[in-house]
């Protein structure tokens, strides 16, 4: 199969039911997208497909054939954070680490679409997404800082 990566192209033969959370850290080491619930309740797993936030855990390999994948690797460039991540460290928006792709990814959706999103906004665009460490204020602390 095929699809675009984080802005660049990949070709990978599995089978096309295997999980795509299993293809994106297995097969092509991008071990930022990771594994909470592997029912789709808690949104660890989340990337961008197409520019949607959707579970890898709940989605097919071959379902991406073709499309547009983004992790959180994807929102850096190269060595440098995004302005998001950056607001992530700085307000101690990250605890144990499981739930904070997932989050980024969902906050990137969310301020691509609204850029001046108010808190009730955030708290709407981050409810697919669980976190068991912060208590949630500190991440959308966070997100509120990236407002354009």
């Amino acid at each position: 199969m095929r699809f675009v990566l984080n802005g660049r192209s990949v070709s990978i033969d599995a089978p096309g039911s295997r999980r795509l959370l299993d293809v994106l850290r297995e097969s092509l080491g991008f071990t930022g997208t990771k594994e909470g619930c592997g029912e789709g309740e808690c949104g660890a797993c989340s990337v961008l497909i197409d520019g949607e936030v959707v579970n890898s855990c709940l989605v097919a390999a071959g379902q991406v054939e073709g499309c547009d994948v983004v992790t959180v690797e994807g929102l850096a460039n190269g060595a440098e954070l995004s302005v998001l991540q950056q607001a992530f460290i700085e307000r101690g928006a990250a605890q144990c680490g499981i739930c904070t792709p997932g989050m980024l990814l969902a906050a990137h959706a969310l301020l691509r679409e609204n850029p001046r999103p108010s808190e009730d906004d955030v708290r709407t665009g981050l409810a697919g997404n669980l976190c068991r460490c912060t208590g949630y204020t500190k991440i959308i602390d966070a997100v509120l800082a990236c407002r354009r």
